[in-house]
């Protein structure tokens, strides 16, 4: 909900559009997953229909191939441009007085007698009252200096763009975003008419490159670009022939039950800490925002923290979540 009216109160576009999200099936194994995801999400009250049948699939989506057997729809499904959405809150932030600091490095975090003192970079020690560490892959090396361990894993996704399509007869209607259900591909058309796809969850070693803009960069290998382009071109045919603009890849925070840390840090007050967000930051960022800042406010946030606190890796041997969806 609060995705819908984030341009209005931002001020600024997000490029966000509510055109659904289905989750396709290409065999049957795979069928016998959106079937279950149907039943367990209908009956947690989620608005979700599953479609059976390629023909049902493709009068939703009639840019897909004949391999699709069926699919789950959930109408209530959007999405939005990440650069937009991070500009307009950066704007938001410089009309309310917020200063943003970009190309500083940060090299530690300094505290005192059981109490966040400041955050150290490479231009000198910023103090405040209170911090929150919200670095993504950077938050272990930062907190282990405190003696606080995160496990995190970093895998890659590969991402592709190509050029607008806007004259694509396949696209006379919204396309939903697409996903499959062992979570090795999804795809969507943004607002301007550029496909984006990418890959599932693929090992990485690092480190960060940079890009032209100085800017921290990760880029996927060949092989693993083109397995990518090929399997999404499998269920989009139209991809094969669509000009390419911009390759590049995503370093996933990935804790071991892919929840996110939302928590203040065990012996450090003031100092509170937002990682692990698993590949679902970017969707959910709207409303832990708000979570974050009653937190940080000394106020009592209306959802319950219990599942995404700190410490919950130490009490027993941490099992990998099995990521079956994503997209």
């Amino acid at each position: 909900r609060l995705w819908a009216d984030l341009d209005a109160r931002l001020d600024a576009p997000t490029g966000y559009r509510r055109s659904g999200n289905l989750r396709l099936a290409r065999n049957e194994d795979e069928a016998r997953t959106i079937r279950a995801l149907v039943r367990d999400q209908q009956a947690a009250g989620l608005e979700i229909t599953l479609l059976e049948g390629n023909a049902a699939v493709r009068a939703i989506a009639p840019a897909l191939s004949e391999e699709v057997v069926c699919a789950a729809l959930c109408p209530g499904d959007g999405h939005a441009d990440p650069a937009l959405v991070a500009a307009a809150f950066v704007s938001a932030l410089e009309r309310l007085g917020g200063r943003v600091r970009s190309g500083v490095r940060v090299t530690g975090i300094t505290d005192s007698g059981g109490r966040f003192r400041a955050v150290e970079t490479e231009a000198g020690p910023i103090e405040a009252h209170a911090c929150l560490l919200a670095a993504g892959i950077g938050a272990p090396q930062l907190l282990a200096q405190l003696g606080l361990e995160v496990p995190l894993r970093t895998p890659l996704v590969a991402v592709a763009q190509t050029e607008p399509l806007a004259d694509a007869p396949l696209f006379e209607r919204p396309m939903p975003v697409l996903g499959v259900a062992n979570a090795d591909l999804a795809a969507r058309r943004q607002i301007d008419g550029r496909l984006r796809v990418t890959s599932g969850l693929e090992p990485w070693a690092g480190p960060l490159a940079h890009d032209d803009a100085g800017l921290p960069a990760a880029y996927p290998s060949a092989g693993v670009l083109a397995a990518m382009l090929q399997r999404v071109a499998r269920v989009l045919p139209i991809l094969e022939s669509a000009p390419l603009a911009r390759i590049w890849g995503g370093v996933i925070d990935l804790t071991p039950d892919a929840l996110p840390i939302l928590d203040r840090a065990p012996g450090v007050e003031g100092l509170l800490v937002a990682t692990g967000f698993s590949g679902h930051g970017f969707g959910i960022a709207p409303a832990v925002g708000r979570i974050l800042r009653d937190l940080l406010l000394g106020q009592t946030p209306g959802h319950d923290l219990a599942p995404f606190r700190f410490d919950r890796f130490g009490e027993a041997p941490a099992q990998a979540a099995a990521l079956a969806l994503h997209g």
